[in-house]
């Protein structure tokens, strides 16, 4: 056991002190002793603010740690831990790290309620977490959370109650969507979803305006939603692996409108003036669902019907990115009018790296 601190147990004043008890094949037993031994004979359990548990052979925690009033930073990470104690009630924690471990969902507290004001860092990485913890929602001051290497399947609706997270690493799970919900996520500078099952981002992404770093590589995207652009703090882009980079798809889909489409693009084409009480307000509130042909040499809208078309951007000098995009014909897909565009286009501030293999 190491103790690093300039001042006595005993001193009025007191400075940080860690508790080290890492990498020493401590057993829950053996280390029940140790803190045992802290707080009955050294009486000075409270001036420990960092407490290191990493690389050990615990299963459990044992409740002498709860006397540890003050601590702030505990790492159990690469134990055997099977269940995660409602430490939270006794020790203020800023930081908990408890990652490779054993750790389930049924693991973990019923309730993060007593961290809401407290944790900034959480990190179960490498556990055996099936999906989202939703206790892990109540904590409303978290900036940094890691639940990378589980078994994950969902990002629940609700995670823009994270509103002030910085990172959120979801990396080596099995998600197949991500909710538009992440894009309220306003604070974030580093998503990571790499190694998932991910086949579309939402358009909310472009709302992550701090965004820096977005990590998607191992996914199933082939293409990326032209907001992207949007985001010109992005300095890292992770693409590799994807469908979009083994092979660029150009589709189309190529229904034909119906007739309540057609007729709805000719009222907004030839700006008809329609009010209420002229037509059901369904069909009032179907014609304000119009959407503009992104190409701009052409005043058509569309509604349900719409052409998919791949759109490569120029993100760096170096790589073009295939994103998404929506015209109300596949007339629109002729002509170099994207190239212009393009052209016309400047972004203040270009990607610097863009991984694509």
């Amino acid at each position: 056991m190491e103790c690093y601190t300039s001042d006595s147990c005993d001193s009025d004043t007191r400075e940080q002190k860690t508790l080290d008890l890492s990498s020493q094949l401590l057993e829950t037993l053996s280390l029940s002793l140790e803190l045992k031994g802290i707080v009955d004979e050294k009486d000075c359990a409270q001036n420990y603010e960092i407490c290191l548990l990493y690389n050990n052979r615990i299963k459990a925690l044992p409740e002498t740690l709860n006397r540890f009033t003050n601590l702030k930073i505990l790492d159990v990470s690469n134990n055997r831990l099977t269940v995660l104690p409602d430490i939270f009630k006794y020790c203020p924690l800023t930081t908990l790290t408890a990652k490779h471990n054993q750790l389930s969902n049924d693991s973990l507290p019923k309730s993060f309620h007593n961290a809401t004001s407290s944790l900034r860092e959480l990190n179960l990485s490498g556990n055996q977490l099936n999906f989202f913890p939703e206790q892990v929602l109540q904590l409303s001051s978290l900036k940094y959370l890691y639940l990378g290497g589980n078994n994950i399947v969902n990002i629940p609706k609700d995670v823009w109650k994270l509103n002030r997270l910085q990172i959120l690493s979801l990396g080596g799970n099995q998600i197949q969507e991500v909710p538009d919900s992440v894009g309220r996520l306003t604070c974030l500078q580093a998503l990571v979803l790499s190694d998932n099952l991910i086949e579309q981002l939402p358009s909310s992404i472009a709302n992550l305006k701090q965004l820096r770093s977005l990590l998607l590589h191992k996914n199933r995207l082939k293409t990326l939603p032209t907001q992207i652009i949007k985001l010109k703090c992005l300095t890292e882009l992770s693409l590799r692996d994807n469908p979009l980079v083994v092979r660029f798809v150009r589709e189309m889909s190529l229904e034909p409108p119906t007739l309540l489409e057609l007729a709805g693009r000719t009222v907004k084409l030839h700006e008809i003036p329609v009010s209420f009480g002229d037509i059901p307000v369904t069909l009032l509130e179907y014609l304000e669902a119009a959407q503009c042909c992104v190409n701009p040499k052409c005043r058509g809208v569309y509604f349900d019907n719409r052409v998919e078309h791949i759109k490569f951007v120029d993100f760096c000098g170096k790589y073009r990115i295939p994103l998404l995009q929506y015209l109300c014909s596949s007339k629109c897909i002729t002509g170099c009018w994207e190239s212009r565009e393009s052209e016309s286009n400047s972004y203040p501030q270009m990607m610097r790296k863009v991984l694509l293999g």
